[in-house]
């Protein structure tokens, strides 16, 4: 049963996908992937994003891909090009994503005066930008009848955060096409296709850090300290919290899970604030 256990974890030989690999988040996925064997190509706009990556982890089982989210024919490129470099695709992380700050209320900006273009530009590259791979990267999944998709959700999902509308409601949307594409996949394709998500609760990286500290000093300004006081473990996440729940996912050690979102969150979605 050892053995078994620790083999569930061995990624030799399999490849994967990870949009968004070059962030800070992404890339501690891609690190935790290529240490359990596999080969990993990462996928972003600029390759030259990725080059950290390589140098630090070389280039044998790891390959930056440039492709856009947004773009059919950059990801069908992109696709063909994993399979020359790696062979066929078995899993796909959708970690790219994230915020705009043109697209968030504040004092000076009431929902009602948010810009179109901003609005426009988060929703589409969190969900539009997971729906595309999964149809493009997603399609050899389904002629071959096994692979998994992982998706990255929000905190948004279970409760809508204030001031953040369009970044929730295209949160909410990954959530909901994960559920969707999970049934989906295992009624039409086979039941050894699986999709699931992650939602990291409060991590502290460029996206959010203009609202969680404050410029120069990085005191936490009042909506950071709120979501600390809300958060029992009393911390924002580190890029690490998020691996173990990746990789269990990943692996047939959820064989029988898919369709659901799991909260890494330091317990935020449990607590009713008193």
């Amino acid at each position: 049963m050892d053995r078994q256990i620790r083999g569930w974890y061995d990624f030799t030989g399999k490849v994967f996908v990870v949009t968004g690999g070059s962030g800070a988040l992404g890339s501690e996925l891609v690190r935790a992937l290529v240490g359990c064997g596999a080969d990993v190509a990462v996928l972003g706009r600029s390759t030259q994003r990725a080059q950290p990556l390589l140098d630090e982890l070389g280039s044998d089982h790891l390959a930056a891909i440039a492709a856009d989210v947004l773009d059919r024919e950059s990801l069908e490129a992109a696709a063909a090009a994993v399979q020359e470099r790696f062979g066929p695709l078995y899993g796909l992380v959708n970690a790219a994503g994230g915020n705009h700050p043109r697209a968030t209320s504040t004092p000076d900006l009431s929902f009602f005066d948010l810009p179109e273009d901003a609005l426009r530009h988060v929703l589409d590259l969190n969900l539009l930008g997971t729906l595309l791979p999964c149809q493009i990267l997603g399609k050899g999944m389904a002629e071959r009848g096994e692979g998994v998709i992982v998706n990255f959700s929000s905190m948004n999902y279970y409760r809508p955060l204030t001031r953040v509308v369009a970044y929730s409601v295209a949160k909410a949307g990954v959530s909901n096409l994960t559920q969707w594409l999970a049934v989906h996949m295992a009624k039409n394709y086979g039941p050894a296709i699986r999709v699931n998500a992650i939602a990291p609760g409060f991590f502290l990286g460029e996206q959010n850090r203009y609202l969680l500290t404050e410029e120069g000093t990085g005191a936490l300004t009042a909506r950071g300290q709120t979501i600390i006081d809300h958060t029992p473990m009393g911390r924002f996440g580190e890029p690490s919290d998020l691996t173990g729940t990746l990789l269990w996912l990943l692996s047939p050690a959820s064989a029988f899970v898919t369709g659901i979102t799991v909260p890494v969150d330091g317990g935020f979605s449990s607590f009713g604030g008193v």
